[in-house]
């Protein structure tokens, strides 16, 4: 359920790569979000064109209030972090946090992050209590077997994400490993700065115009 950005900075040979992003995202969200827009499209294409009276119109105005928020909410979450900074890609915001402001990342029911005395969730984190409970059978089962090949955790060094923990659940090994590059880049100059929230009005303000215009059009007919 993650992918990674593989551009490295050029180290020593003896240095572990220094990638420029550590890129986490659900890959079942995106998928799902990709087969939504796609029956949404053929199903507009046809309404459009094969629609009679006011339903072409409805229909394209119906397009930006499904089609923004199916992207928001399946496609743009993303959290990104380097050396550093932490980047959260929610739905609706994005929240850049130098490591320095970074105070707690916490996976209960949702993961969310603590920074500058703030809250936030982390959508592209998901938790999973199936996957969990799958996670601690593993581990136990592995554990009780003597398995050679259960990982230790590494010392002080960030995993890629295709090297998280697999006797844990993804959405936890995520967040230690986030939580162990805060803990060891939070005083260090280049992570100091401000927390940044912005609103990603991309998606807001053609979701509203839409709602507007779709609206105006029932109301005409």
């Amino acid at each position: 359920m993650t992918e990674s950005d593989r551009t490295p900075h050029q180290g020593s040979a003896a240095e572990e790569p220094v990638y420029a992003d550590r890129v986490y995202r659900s890959v079942p969200s995106v998928i799902a979000g990709v087969m939504m827009l796609a029956v949404a499209a053929w199903l507009i294409i046809d309404a459009v064109v094969s629609g009679t009276g006011a339903t072409p119109w409805v229909a394209l105005a119906a397009a930006p209030v499904f089609a923004f928020p199916v992207i928001a909410y399946t496609l743009r979450p993303v959290v990104r972090a380097n050396d550093r900074r932490l980047v959260v890609r929610n739905p609706l915001r994005t929240i850049v946090a130098p490591w320095g402001k970074v105070e707690q990342l916490k996976a209960g029911y949702s993961v969310e992050l603590f920074a500058d005395g703030r809250k936030f969730q982390v959508w592209a984190i998901p938790v999973s209590i199936r996957q969990r409970k799958k996670a601690t059978r593993r581990a136990s089962r592995a554990a009780a077997e003597g398995d050679p090949n259960l990982p230790a955790r590494p010392a002080r060094k960030t995993p890629r994400p295709d090297q998280l923990d697999p006797t844990r659940a993804w959405s936890d090994a995520v967040v230690t490993a986030l939580q162990e590059q805060a803990e060891r880049n939070a005083h260090k100059p280049a992570a100091a700065g401000e927390l940044q929230a912005t609103w990603c009005w991309w998606v807001i303000a053609p979701t509203v115009a839409g709602l507007i215009a779709l609206v105006s059009v029932i109301a005409a007919t």
